[in-house]
């Protein structure tokens, strides 16, 4: 059967691609298909609060949408969850700190269970969205949040009271008389004695109902800011609540051609690179004394610092100033607070050059240091950066002394613990690797890890003693671990794939050495008949020395036919080199396709990919196109001395940044790549959004020389091969204008050898099969037709 299998698929291939041949046993048309050829692989992993059971989204039946099923790890047993059993289940919450009882959100409104019998209790049931509900630090009560206001539900009386009352706009003052208008007042009550009755008996009422009112929250007015944060103190003595001043940036408008209405409708999107920045500000509200009070910043260690690339720019060296005369914009993360009443914040300057970790006194506002980073790049690597909670949590307390936190300072994000009274900090992590994540165990003895020390290409889950010190490997298998810790710690839910395996779910006991078990079984019967390539994980030379990984798909000898492709990945800072299953696996898949026809693939981790280390992910600092550039240079190169490839026969391909350095490729190095298909392509960093974008080149204004060496639309001339680009038309990340831009750039250079596809229905990342299709379809033509 499976011969009879693989004739029909190759027959079809070969109809299917017309005179485009094709000899795999693949069909662009099949792999395009995503999970509907892959099959639907488990995610969103999570325990049950009993420990017997997980839970996970999964479609095995390939219905309309994913479903979500339980796993007994006792009896192995898979369900899907009725609509009943759905609305009963817990979302993640807060616990008490013996973890007997959790309070959650489910659907706006807030439940309480009691972890030894699951019995729950509905807090509130009402219209409004009740949200962030956390216990005291008594655990008293229960606090959340309902439009931007702090709530408190009394656990024992069960009674709510409203603890503050933020209010939109300004405190609305009474209208002052001027001088005419309060002698006639005053004139009026002199000469008519009924008038002067009328007005004591309103300000007697008024008195007293003043002095008989019941006690309300003192009313906070938050101007034209917006509230992007609210928080308490484990006392419920103090509220931390952040403002942000929104930013008055012209957005960009990409146009909808293909809608319901039949008419073009406008999608309002991003703004562009170099705008004001957003501006954050950290208030106090104290609940006891009805007062507030602003966390001033102004006096932090290098606020008023320059970056260093700014000197390049002084007309006058000599009389140059490195401090600027206000201080810098910051992005303000929300405090987390000790058992004790602590609090500790995270700040990341707006130019990304420098985090700040600071104690915060919430009696008086004020801040004192605990640790700078500064980069003259940009801060950035796991863990690092301005986000305190979320994921993988970058700052939290290990006890009511000391901290635990990421830092690149060696070249490499590592796990520190500073002693917020004495100051003192310790590494607790070092070599030349990477922790992914960090998680404290219940009791606060131990770390669980997830690093990349015993391969760049690998991810394994740690144990590792509070203080630091020798690790415990936990997982064993090659490949790449998704590691979820069960709520009594003792059972680890995975989702583990290797590089030609996808991600299936598996069980395991919390102990080194113990078997992995594999509970679910995802990938469907077509996609499992195909021999999937293992490909070699190889280093390169580069030209200034270092060795870059890259991924190496080889075609059997008997096919080999001289031509090559090398591919780029997207993101920038993302690792496509590894030994578990792609984020681009469609790639992947045609990679495969490729190597079948002959074809040799390389797939790069060049300078500014995720996995290496604080000096491999800022090498692209103020010239992206540089040495990213080179390393696919260098790249084919090692093709050509190492596999016999053929120098007039080597293409380029890759999406979003991939698409960026294959533009760059094809014009600034037009003799090493004879073709290339850029997809979803950044073709000028100056239309591209903030964030990202000013990371790494600084913003136009200040840093021009940046974005010019560092953006496509510069370098057109150099068009000598053949290009395609292809490109959703609403795409609302890297816009649909770059490439329109571009491309009225090679009209007016007279480039002939380039092709545009356009996608109507598609934005930066594709969702319909046919898009996906057509586009490789023309992409795999594009390398028949100018490599062989």
């Amino acid at each position: 059967m499976k011969q009879i299998f693989f004739l029909t698929i190759l027959s079809l291939a070969i109809l299917g691609f017309g005179q485009t041949e094709n000899l795999s046993l693949l069909t662009i048309d099949q792999i395009m298909q995503g999970d509907d050829f892959v099959g639907y692989l488990p995610s969103q992993i999570e325990w049950a609060e009993n420990n017997q059971s997980i839970y996970f989204s999964w479609n095995p039946d390939r219905d309309t949408i994913r479903s979500t099923y339980k796993a007994d790890i006792q009896t192995k047993e898979i369900k899907k969850l009725s609509f009943d059993e759905l609305k009963k289940m817990q979302n993640e919450g807060d616990y008490t700190k013996d973890f007997a009882w959790k309070v959650y959100q489910k659907q706006g409104d807030i439940f309480l269970v009691n972890l030894s019998d699951q019995k729950v209790k509905q807090i509130t049931n009402t219209i409004e969205r009740e949200s962030y509900p956390r216990f005291s630090g008594d655990e008293s009560s229960i606090l959340f949040q309902k439009e931007n206001n702090l709530f408190q539900w009394s656990i024992e009386e069960g009674t709510t009271t409203q603890l503050t009352d933020f209010r939109k706009g300004n405190k609305q003052k009474e209208a002052k008389k001027d001088k005419r208008e309060a002698w006639l007042e005053e004139d009026q009550l002199t000469h008519f004695e009924i008038l002067q009755l009328r007005k004591d008996e309103a300000d007697a009422r008024k008195y007293r109902n003043e002095q008989t009112e019941v006690d309300r929250p003192y009313t906070v007015y938050m101007n034209s800011k917006m509230m992007t944060g609210l928080t308490f103190s484990m006392d419920v003595k103090y509220v931390v609540y952040r403002l942000m001043a929104p930013s008055k940036d012209k957005r960009t408008i990409v146009p909808n051609y293909v809608t319901e209405s039949g008419y073009t409708e406008d999608i309002n999107a991003r703004s562009k690179v170099g705008g004001a920045d957003q501006r954050y500000e950290l208030w106090i509200l104290n609940l006891e004394a009805d007062s507030v009070y602003k966390v001033e910043t102004k006096d932090i260690e290098g606020i008023f610092d320059k970056p260093e690339y700014l000197k390049e720019y002084a007309k006058d060296t000599e009389d140059y100033s490195g401090t600027y005369e206000v201080p810098r914009n910051l992005f303000i993360g929300m405090p987390l607070f000790s058992e004790d009443g602590k609090a500790v914040v995270n700040l990341v300057s707006a130019d990304r050059k420098d985090r700040w970790i600071m104690a915060l006194d919430l009696s008086n506002g004020k801040l004192s240091l605990l640790d700078r980073q500064h980069d003259d790049a940009w801060i950035g690597g796991p863990g690092v950066g301005f986000y305190s909670r979320g994921g993988a949590s970058t700052l939290d307390w290990i006890d009511n002394d000391h901290i635990w936190y990421h830092s690149e300072m060696t070249g490499y994000s590592h796990l520190y613990a500073t002693n917020v009274t004495t100051g003192k900090t310790e590494a607790l992590t070092k070599g030349k690797y990477e922790v992914l994540s960090v998680q404290l165990s219940r009791d606060k003895k131990t770390f669980y890890l997830t690093t990349n020390e015993k391969s760049p290409h690998e991810h394994h889950f740690y144990h590792m003693p509070v203080s630091g010190g020798k690790r415990k490997q936990i997982t064993s298998l090659k490949g790449g671990h998704e590691v979820m810790v069960s709520p009594d710690e003792k059972q680890l839910a995975i989702r583990y794939s290797y590089a030609n395996k996808p991600w299936e779910l598996y069980v395991m006991p919390n102990t080194p050495g113990a078997s992995m078990v594999q509970l679910t079984k995802s990938t469907s019967e077509e996609f499992n008949e195909y021999p999937w390539m293992d490909p070699e994980i190889i280093r390169f030379t580069a030209k200034d020395g270092e060795k870059v990984p890259a991924t190496l798909y080889k075609p059997s000898p008997e096919k080999k036919n001289g031509a090559a492709v090398v591919f780029v990945h997207g993101a920038g800072y993302l690792q496509n080199v590894h030994y578990w299953w792609p984020s681009y696996y469609r790639e992947y898949m045609f990679h495969n396709l490729l190597a079948d026809n002959g074809y040799t693939v390389l797939a790069i981790d060049f300078r500014a990919s995720a996995g290496y280390g604080r000096d491999w992910r800022t090498a692209i600092y103020r010239h992206m196109g540089g040495k990213d550039l080179d390393d696919q240079v260098d790249g084919a190169a090692y093709l050509v001395e190492k596999h016999g490839i053929s120098r007039d026969k080597i293409g380029i391909y890759g999406g979003s940044y991939g698409g960026f350095i294959t533009l760059m490729a094809m014009f600034k190095s037009p003799d090493t790549f004879n073709s290339g298909a850029a997809l979803r392509s950044v073709t000028d960093w100056a239309h591209y959004n903030h964030y990202y974008t000013s990371n790494i080149l600084n913003t136009p204004v200040t840093d021009s020389l940046a974005y010019v060496r560092s953006s496509p639309i510069y370098y057109a001339e150099g068009l000598k091969g053949n290009l395609l680009m292809l490109h959703g038309m609403i795409d609302t990340n890297v816009q649909f204008q770059d490439v329109v831009r571009l491309s009225q750039r090679l009209i007016e250079l007279k480039k002939e050898n380039w092709e545009l596809a356009v996608f109507p229905l598609e934005g930066h990342g594709f969702t319909e099969s046919s898009s996906w299709s057509d586009e490789y379809r023309r992409i795999y033509k594009l390398f028949q037709e100018t490599l062989r």
